[in-house]
């Protein structure tokens, strides 16, 4: 059985009178002990979809089974212990009063009542794991660097034992260094605790880098979904290959190119959600609008 399964989710927004899908009927599941990654542009539906997992949004539509248990208002409290996120910006994540002890303390303090003196042990042990030195424990957040701040937010994720952590664009604010060391420990949280983790980027290089699997999505919709091999070595979506073009240029097709800006098409509404900037687009493609779909033991949203 699936850790958490994600079937048919839907979000829409209003912008002024137009109304948009922020997340348009997405889909998959997610394996015990699995590290999958959702890949995409800035506005394409991965930190809405996360926050609808985490019922930090209402959603619109569709449904969320973690652990054999569908997720609602009422159920939703029952599992926060086993289902907890790491956010892109955490300093902001943190109550400013707080110091680093007091805030790691709030990923656990909610849930159980386990005594003053085991509360500490456990958010020093936690502190520890994630690398920080006995001396900030006093520290308040906004004296912390960065890479300090995300591994402060690693430790109140971990604190509680989660089997999920929904990480959120988690080393976009770093420096590629300390970025390499924030996913070194993510690596060993889940080699050693067996954590899953759902986990967010715009950067494909860093999901090959960390995950198992990867999804691509673009316009609130997935257009691609693979293993990190499938998705690195051989794309079939455009838009994948698109953005496997912007860092792996020699292992995109030589034949794809971008499309100029002269060249941008108008919209197709009843079409596909890519077809203004695809290079390989046809008549067909902005007359028909094309869901997921598995070929050949992949899953691509494209008639091509």
């Amino acid at each position: 059985m699936a850790l958490l399964e994600v079937h048919d989710l839907y979000k829409e927004f209003t912008d002024g009178k137009t109304k948009f899908a922020a997340v348009d009927h997405v889909s998959f599941s997610l394996e015990k002990g699995e590290c999958l990654g959702i890949v995409g542009e800035s506005g394409c539906g991965k930190s809405t979809t996360a926050s609808l997992i985490m019922h930090l949004r209402h959603a619109d539509g569709g449904q969320i089974i973690f652990d054999g248990k569908e997720l609602n208002n009422k159920t939703v409290k029952g599992v926060r212990k086993d289902l907890q996120m790491i956010f892109q910006n955490p300093v902001d994540s943190f109550d400013p009063r707080y110091t680093l002890l007091n805030g790691v303390k709030q990923g656990l303090r909610y849930f159980e009542n386990p005594g003053k003196e085991e509360l500490d042990r456990r958010a020093k042990e936690a502190i520890r794991y994630a690398g920080l030195k006995d001396s900030y424990y006093n520290r308040k957040i906004y004296q912390l660097s960065g890479g300090e701040c995300q591994r402060a937010a690693i430790a109140r994720a971990i604190i509680s034992d989660p089997k999920l952590i929904i990480c959120d664009e988690a080393t976009s604010a770093l420096d590629v260094s300390v970025q390499a060391q924030v996913i070194e420990l993510l690596k060993r949280l889940r080699r050693e605790k067996q954590i899953s983790y759902l986990f967010i980027t715009h950067d494909l290089l860093l999901a090959r880098n960390i995950c198992d699997r990867i999804i691509v999505m673009y316009k609130g919709a997935i257009v691609e979904a693979g293993t990190v091999k499938e998705i690195m070595e051989d794309p079939k979506h455009p838009y994948t290959k698109l953005l496997l073009a912007c860092v792996l240029k020699p292992r995109v097709d030589k034949n794809f190119q971008f499309v100029n800006c002269d060249s941008i098409r108008e919209p197709a509404p009843e079409g596909c959600r890519f077809y203004e900037y695809c290079p390989c687009a046809k008549e067909e493609c902005s007359k028909k609008h094309v869901k997921l779909m598995k070929k050949e033991g992949r899953e691509v949203a494209c008639l091509l």
